[in-house]
This record gives structure tokens, sequence and C-alpha cells, in this order.
């Protein structure tokens, strides 16, 4: 093999571990830089540097998600910097969203700093929906909710809350549920203090005033506007029923305490059957001594033959009339017609 061989093979395989190195170090740059995202943000007026965008990658901070808002923040015309929305973007907020409130807040005029934006952002709340709503708002309606009257009748009623998101205090005021809730305590005692419910029938505007004047939305993230009766319906007549139920339980109590002296009667009806059995158990038991004490008599000399058979006569009359009485008393009553 010549030399000229053997130096043409060694330039080749240096020249191809070159162009290897060359793609391999091209490969790690436009890695680790974002070579178009830099060109977009320097076309959009907006300064970046390269080592800048280096550094988001090795703090494992997708560059994209801090560039594309940061370029809309500066065509909306907000002062905003990359490494507020890159210390947002640490802390779990949503950049995109924070920069979308804030360039809508500033197109309705409405004073909303970024720190404020981004701790309502990061306290869980949709800080873009709370702008909206503080420009356009929201109505909340609330189920059928139902009261009772002084006479006794049930009344139904359904609001709609009209409501404007206070920005101030979105972060740790209440939500949604709570509004509804405070706004059916009103209904129920408006309803309630009514002395009839063709009172609230009539007015059924009483309540909303009622309602809205107690001050409702104290301590939540929103602001009454105002609060509309939509409809009003009769329910059950609860008063009635409870005097229903009322009477049907004395009843039952009465029935009780009746059947309780029934059963005391009875008894005391079998105690005094046992206790006239108990009698005539004595009263035979006196008359089977009646021949012993006859016999102890007469060999004592003291009861003679003649006395024995008077008193045998007189027992044969006294069964003689006993059964005539039995007879005239079992014959049918003829005289009277």
């Amino acid at each position: 093999m010549s030399l000229n061989m053997i130096l043409f093979d060694a330039g080749t395989i240096g020249l191809i571990i070159t162009l290897v190195l060359v793609v391999i170090v091209l490969s790690v740059f436009f890695t680790l830089v974002p070579v178009a995202l830099w060109i977009s943000a320097l076309a959009a007026g907006v300064k970046v540097s390269i080592f800048t965008l280096i550094g988001m990658r090795l703090r494992r901070v997708i560059p994209s998600r801090i560039v594309n808002p940061l370029i809309k923040a500066h065509k909306a015309g907000l002062a905003v910097t990359i490494n507020q929305l890159e210390s947002h973007y640490l802390a779990g907020g949503n950049v995109d969203r924070v920069v979308n409130a804030l360039i809508a807040a500033h197109r309705a005029n409405i004073e909303l700093p970024f720190e404020r934006c981004a701790a309502i952002d990061l306290a869980g709340r949709d800080v873009l929906e709370a702008v909206q709503m503080s420009v356009n708002p929201k109505v909340i309606e609330t189920p059928f909710i139902a009261g009772m009257a002084i006479n006794g009748i049930e009344v139904k009623a359904k609001a709609r809350i009209t409501v404007r998101a206070n920005i101030e205090r979105l972060v740790g005021g209440a939500g949604e549920e709570t509004i509804i809730a405070r706004v059916g305590e009103g209904i129920v005692s408006t309803i309630g203090s009514s002395a009839r419910h063709t009172d609230v029938l009539e007015n059924p505007d009483m309540i909303s005033r009622t309602v809205l004047a107690k001050g409702l939305d104290s301590g939540t993230a929103f602001e009454i506007l105002s609060i509309d009766i939509a409809d009003v319906d009769v329910g059950k007549n609860i008063g009635a029923e409870l005097q229903i139920e009322q009477a049907q339980a004395d009843k039952n109590i009465a029935q009780a305490k009746a059947e309780e002296r029934r059963a005391m009667a009875v008894a005391e009806e079998q105690e005094m059957i046992a206790r006239v059995q108990e009698m005539k158990a004595k009263v035979v038991e006196a008359e089977a001594e009646v021949p012993m004490a006859i016999s102890e008599a007469l060999r004592a000399g003291n009861f003679g033959i003649m006395d024995y058979m008077n008193y045998k006569n007189i027992q044969a009359d006294t069964s003689m009339r006993d059964s005539i009485a039995k007879v005239s008393n079992d014959k049918p009553d003829t005289t009277q017609k």
C-alpha cells in the first residue's frame, strides 16, 4: 500500500470525525438555545438574551411558556418583566392565564397589579374569569327555596342573583355556594316573618328588598348587584298537616289510655270472679260441716230425732219454694200486649 493511499485514508477519517463533532455541537446548541424563539422575541421588540434562555433550560423552565406571554404582554403595553413571569411559573402558576387577565383588566381600565393577579392565580381561582366577571356580571340562579309563613302555608321561591367579582376579595373570599346559602337563608326568614302567604305572593319584591338590605356579600369574593325573584309558588299547608298529626297523636294517646283502663277493668273483673269462687268454696266447705255437727249433736243428746225431722221438712219446703219461684220467673209475661 502506497504512502499516498495511507494519507488519503487518514484525511478522510479525520474529516468524518470533524463532521460528527460539528453535528453533535450544533445539536447540543440548538437543544439548549431555542434560536427560533429568540428570533421571534427580537422581531417583537422584546430583548431576551441567549444566556437567559440557556438559564431557563438549566432551571427546567420551558422558554416558550415564558417568552410567548412576555411578547403578548409587551404588545399590549404592560410593564411585565421576564423575572416576574419566570418566578410565577416556578411557583406553579399559569403564566399565560395571568397575562391574559392582566391584558383584559388593562383594556377594561381595572387596576390589577401583577402581584395581586399572581396571588389570585396561585390561590386556585381563575383570575381571567374573575376579570371577565368584573366586566360582565354573572347571574346565579338558586333552586326552589321553601319557607313557611305564620299562617302555616308553605311558599317556594326561586331567585336570580346578579353578582360581580370583587378582585380585592378574591383571595380569602367565599365563593358562590356561600352566596346561594345566604340568599336562601334570607328568603326563608323573610317568608317566615310574613303573617300570610298571600303577602308574599302579592309582593314578591319584598323578599328581594329584605334580602338585599342584609349585606350578604360581606366576606365573599363577589359584590351582589341585584336579587330578583324569578318564581313564587304555593306549597303544602304545613300548619294543617301539623295539626292533623297532633290530633292523630292525641287520638292515639287517648286510645292507649282507654285500652289501659279497659285492661285494668278486665283484670279487676277477673279478680272479683276469683273472689266469688273463693267465697263459694268457703260456703261449700261450711255446708259440708253441717251434717257432721248434726251427727255430733245427736250423739251428745243436744239434738233429738224430732228436731232432725223438722229440719228436713224445712229443707224440703225451702227447696219446693225455690223450684216454684224459678218456674214462675222462667214463664213469659203475657199481661202486656
